[in-house]
């Protein structure tokens, strides 16, 4: 087993075989390259705690947008049962206003003919 993990793919060419310099010169990019993702690692868990917060205000904005909706239906509805009572009430039942005929009023003094008079 432990040729298959010097060897890469058969065919390829002369394969190295195991030193001193392979050995350290993979060690140092293995620390590199590890002390590299190590300096950016924070910026993954900040990720992570900034989508978790966007998803709990998303589902927070959800369930209230929701409750507006409900609200809002419910409103509605009151309104258009409302406004289809009013209008279903039968007109014949209701009385119509009749017209009121208008005498000309006389004043105390019209008809006899001493009233003020205008020079």
């Amino acid at each position: 087993m432990s040729e298959a993990m010097w060897k890469k793919d058969q065919g390829t060419g002369p394969q190295p075989t195991p030193s001193w310099a392979l050995y350290a010169e993979a060690a140092d990019r293995f620390r590199s390259s590890a002390e590299a993702f190590m300096e950016h690692v924070h910026l993954l868990t900040e990720a992570r705690d900034a989508y978790q917060q966007a998803l709990s205000a998303s589902s927070e904005l959800r369930n209230r947008l929701d409750a507006g909706d409900q609200t809002l239906r419910s409103v509605m509805s009151q309104l258009e049962q409302v406004v289809t009572d009013h209008l279903s009430e039968s007109v014949p039942n209701k009385k119509r206003p009749e017209l009121v005929k208008v005498e000309p009023t006389r004043g105390n003094n019209e008809g006899t003919g001493t009233g003020m008079m205008f020079p």
